[in-house]
């Protein structure tokens, strides 16, 4: 279906160059017709996304990290309604303010919300209202667009902006939480029969890192997170990153090697979060005869040996690295790497874990208002990813862009790469 062509075509790696994102915010004369196009293409791979689901599937909620995809449909719909209409479309009528409750996600700002573990109990509003919410919004959205007036636009377009890459991180979120659902139903529920990984580029060796002071961050051109700046020096010791993702073939390895048995390869918090929650192998991962099979956006699979290996936690990523004599790239090794293309597979397969904590860069400053809340409230106990993963949208990939999680979590299209020191 076209709802996953851009998962399945192999051209993943290449994210950065599609059709989204839109024009500079800054460009004159504004070209509205780029902006309304630009926010429809959008909106309208969530919809295509969602299409393959039946109504029961967009309600359900298999865990308190994830979210029924209805809720993440009617989420995004509210940010532009929450941040963009009612403040700056003169006139604009709440659609239905019971709503903004419901699917507020964690902005204290913007008043009370449902507690996340229950969104799968809102049963109501129906999975067609929220196609009507979706609707209502949209028209609004295209009519402020059309209608204000350019140094209007200039307050605008930034929250518009950023609603675009707030619907994208969603879109990838809808597709890893309902594979977290089906891969509790033991009939192994198909999102899509034709859903296949991607190949890796199949490279090997190692990129040099030479010792020197390294500009990261984003450059000041095109759209950013605030988490992304201020641009600013770091220090990168001499060392080699390897150009290739682990694969399954060298995880089976490690657990052959009875790698999720010994606690001297792990961090005491892994440890103990892998013996509560019995990990033998990756999420999804489940014994096959004499092999290995593993739930897929596909359905059940037997696992592809040469494939990235996905569903890892940063713990176990932390185990293997020290199994494997290694250690794990910090993102600004892994920047600095990926800026000079020394990593062909950087985008496009899985996002991958580096030793960094995610904190904020030196000079950091939140957005400010409610949006203030998007990143920077979030720079504890967590862990920096870069790249991009099969299901992140086209277009939504950036060289700077920091993704960030809980050291435990793994329902992520999650893998690694390995570094040395010099």
């Amino acid at each position: 279906m076209a709802a996953t062509a851009a998962l399945r075509s192999g051209d993943t790696r290449a994210q950065t160059a599609a059709a989204f994102p839109p024009p500079p915010v800054t460009a004159r004369p504004v070209d509205r017709a780029a902006w309304i196009a630009a926010y429809r293409h959008v909106r309208s791979e969530t919809e295509r996304r969602a299409a393959p689901l039946s109504a029961e599937d967009q309600q359900v909620q298999s865990m308190a990290d994830a979210s029924p995809t209805k809720w993440h449909r009617a989420h995004v719909t509210w940010f532009f309604e929450q941040f963009l209409l009612r403040e700056h479309l003169p006139g604009y009528a709440i659609y239905d303010e019971r709503l903004h409750y419901l699917f507020n996600s964690y902005y204290v700002a913007a008043g009370p919300r449902q507690p996340r573990i229950q969104r799968g109990m809102i049963t109501r509003p129906t999975m067609a209202e929220v196609s009507a919410y979706r609707a209502h919004v949209d028209r609004a959205v295209e009519s402020l667009l059309g209608q204000a007036a350019e140094s209007a636009l200039e307050a605008v377009l930034p929250i518009l902006e950023i609603g675009l890459y707030h619907e994208q991180q969603h879109q990838e979120l809808l597709l890893t939480d309902i594979l977290h659902a089906f891969a509790q139903n033991p009939l192994g529920p198909v999102y899509e029969s034709a859903w296949r990984f991607p190949a890796a580029s199949g490279q090997g060796g190692q990129a040099q890192l030479p010792r020197g002071i390294a500009w990261i961050g984003h450059e000041g051109d095109g759209f950013s997170f605030d988490n992304e700046s201020p641009r600013h020096e770091a220090l990168i010791l001499p060392g080699r990153i390897d150009k290739a993702l682990v694969t399954n073939r060298e995880w089976l390895a490690f657990m052959e090697a009875g790698g999720y048995a010994k606690p001297e390869l792990w961090l005491s918090d892994g440890w103990y979060a892998g013996q509560a929650e019995g990990w033998e192998a990756p999420g999804y991962w489940r014994r096959d005869g004499e092999g290995w099979a593993t739930m897929t956006l596909g359905g059940i699979r037997p696992v592809e040996l040469d494939a990235p290996v996905t569903h890892i936690s940063y713990y176990e990523a932390d185990a293997y690295a020290r199994w494997a004599g290694r250690t794990l790239p910090t993102e600004f090794e892994w920047e600095v790497a990926a800026r000079d293309g020394a990593l062909p597979d950087a985008f496009g397969l899985v996002w991958q874990w580096t030793r960094s904590a995610y904190a904020a860069y030196p000079g950091y400053r939140p957005l400010p208002g409610a949006l203030g809340e998007y990143n920077g409230k979030f720079m504890v106990s967590q862990f920096v990813l870069r790249g991009s993963s099969v299901a992140t949208p086209e277009g939504h990939a950036r060289l700077p862009y920091r993704n960030f999680f809980y050291p435990h979590q793994r329902w992520q299209f999650t893998g690694l790469r390995l570094a040395d020191a010099a």
